[in-house]
């Protein structure tokens, strides 16, 4: 018995300190994390990780469950000239192993009850829950654009920022962009009419020359607390 009530306050004990090294080990990587500019063209990045990173990226938080995304993941040499182009010249496009093309989409509330089946399958939403909230959405999105570009952005954010997050904790680097012309990117990648180009992720493995992460603005000059 005794035995036994020392294992399980060691379990129990053991548990803030696992959180910790978790905690310690996402604060690394938030801290660690910085916009690269110069990649190494000669390390290529696999369609394993490529995949991994989408299948991460997809985990972040949507309104409605939305998933209102869409990734093109730039490999080929042709494409990421083509992409170099629409993005004003910028070298990291060429020189990092992929660059991402993340999309947010504007029609999401039309296939909202389709996108929701998986979890109605799983037992995790009633269909009374699906047709509520279907309902709000299709209420509150059709015929209002700016609201559907909103949650368009705010998703592709989203994701964008989950994508990053998990390659650096792949040992890989990113450059985000906005740097680029949305009309071209959307030409030449065949975006349908309702995919609207969000933000270019540069990522590959860093080459020397990138600066440090630069210094933030004191929390005290950002936060309130009411």
């Amino acid at each position: 018995m005794a035995l036994l009530r020392r294992r399980r306050i060691l379990s129990a004990n053991s548990i803030p300190r696992l959180e910790e090294r978790y905690m310690h080990a996402i604060q690394q990587l938030i801290e660690s994390r910085i916009s690269t500019n110069q990649f190494d063209s000669a390390r290529p990045v696999s369609p394993a990780q490529i995949h991994e990173l989408v299948r991460l990226a997809t985990l972040a938080p949507s309104a409605y469950n939305f998933q209102n995304w869409k990734f093109i993941a730039v490999t080929s040499q042709a494409a990421k000239e083509a992409l170099k182009d629409a993005a004003y010249g910028q070298q990291k496009v060429v020189d990092a192993a992929v660059t991402f093309i993340v999309c947010g989409k504007l029609d999401a509330h039309r296939q909202l009850e389709e996108t929701l089946q998986p979890a109605r399958d799983k037992g995790i939403l009633s269909q009374a829950v699906i047709d509520s909230w279907v309902g709000m959405a299709k209420g509150s999105h059709t015929d209002n654009p700016g609201l559907q570009r909103d949650e368009a952005f705010r998703s592709a954010s989203l994701a964008a920022m989950t994508l990053m997050l998990a390659a650096e904790g792949m040992g890989l680097a990113t450059g985000p962009m906005s740097g680029f012309d949305p009309a071209a990117v959307s030409a030449k990648f065949g975006l349908a009419r309702d995919e609207i180009p969000i933000i270019l992720i540069a990522t590959g493995y860093k080459a020397p020359g990138n600066w440090p992460q630069k210094p933030r603005k004191p929390v005290s000059d950002v936060l309130a607390i009411v």
